[in-house]
């Protein structure tokens, strides 16, 4: 990817009256005008993909599965199985909770269905997350680059705590639990009947397990999870899609094999400028529209968008953007 040698990071001053905004209509939607301007047949690509389902429907199987497979294997055997594999099906299901939030499984028409699907989804997850996730992510969307609205960004505690290599370390692993309680703290909203129902189906799900395979298949599926939203390859696109690696790009694409696990969800600059598009159209809109997309930077490896965010010292939770262009550098 190109990169540049300046970064605006998210400050952990109080804003005084001296500061200085910068801020001008969001990125995606000024791109998404244009883009259908020009082409107007990316309407076209607008919609919903109801095979997602069948894919993971399969994904969720293969875990029960495992869960049956290594009851009785050691814990050493449990770690190893739940980061190398466990992990991959578990943000994989994630990715696929991240698509059917946005209602691309089967239309908005038909929202119930889309939310049973997502229940699925979260099964093998272990923690009950899909409704939540989708809440939250809505307002990610709404009020991208709002440091008090988007919940994705991380709190200025965050971004004071942990800028040392081995600080933020400790941040990827624990990212799983940072990124959850979150929204929890920056914009809570009141919990609704769907995500009681998410607890309840997940919590009998987890004991059904335990009563099944016992306490390991169960961890296994815990580990999974923690593994595969932590310290993971594939955890790298959480920090490939909006840290500030590139001068003032708040939104970056990855463009490399690890998207046909995840749903393309590499394909992030194109998502928030579409996010009504399902997964596997996404990389048609970079086709049609190469000319709004070519000379944006990207990413090709997630890796080493994790190497990069823990031992380059211009990186790490601080490094985000706050306002839709940039805020001033201190």
């Amino acid at each position: 990817m190109r990169w540049f040698d300046k970064f605006h990071c998210l400050s952990t001053k109080v804003a005084s009256n001296e500061d200085e905004w910068m801020w001008s209509q969001e990125a995606h939607t000024e791109r998404r005008q244009n883009i259908l301007k020009k082409y107007p047949e990316i309407k076209k690509l607008m919609g919903y993909d109801s095979w997602i389902a069948y894919i993971v429907t399969v994904e969720v199987l293969i875990q029960i599965f495992m869960c049956w497979a290594i009851q009785d294997a050691s814990w050493g055997a449990i770690v190893v199985m739940a980061y190398c594999f466990g992990a991959v099906l578990n943000h994989s299901l994630g990715s696929a909770i991240h698509e059917i939030g946005h209602n691309l499984a089967f239309g908005h028409g038909r929202p119930v269905a889309n939310r049973l699907l997502s229940l699925w989804c979260n099964l093998p997850v272990a923690v009950p997350l899909a409704i939540s996730y989708r809440k939250y992510h809505a307002d990610h969307h709404r009020f991208l680059g709002e440091e008090n609205k988007d919940v994705d960004i991380p709190t200025r505690l965050e971004s004071f705590m942990f800028r040392h290599p081995i600080t933020k370390i400790l941040w990827l692993l624990f990212h799983p639990f940072i990124h959850a309680i979150r929204p929890f703290y920056k914009s809570p909203k009141t919990v609704g009947a769907w995500e009681i129902v998410n607890c309840v189906v997940q919590i009998s799900f987890d004991l059904i397990i335990i009563w099944l395979f016992g306490y390991k298949s169960l961890i296994y599926l815990i580990c999974g999870t923690l593994f595969g939203f932590g310290l993971h390859p594939l955890a790298g696109h959480f920090i490939s899609e909006h840290y500030l690696f590139t001068d003032s790009l708040g939104t970056h694409s990855y463009y490399g094999p690890l998207n046909f696990i995840l749903f393309n969800v590499g394909y992030h600059i194109e998502h928030h400028d579409f996010p009504y598009i399902p997964y596997h159209r996404l990389p048609k809109v970079k086709e049609i529209a190469s000319e709004f997309y070519e000379d944006i930077p990207y990413h090709t490896s997630w890796v080493k968008v994790v190497w990069s965010f823990i031992f380059d010292k211009n990186l790490g939770p601080h490094a985000r953007a706050v306002g839709y262009k940039k805020e001033k550098q201190y």
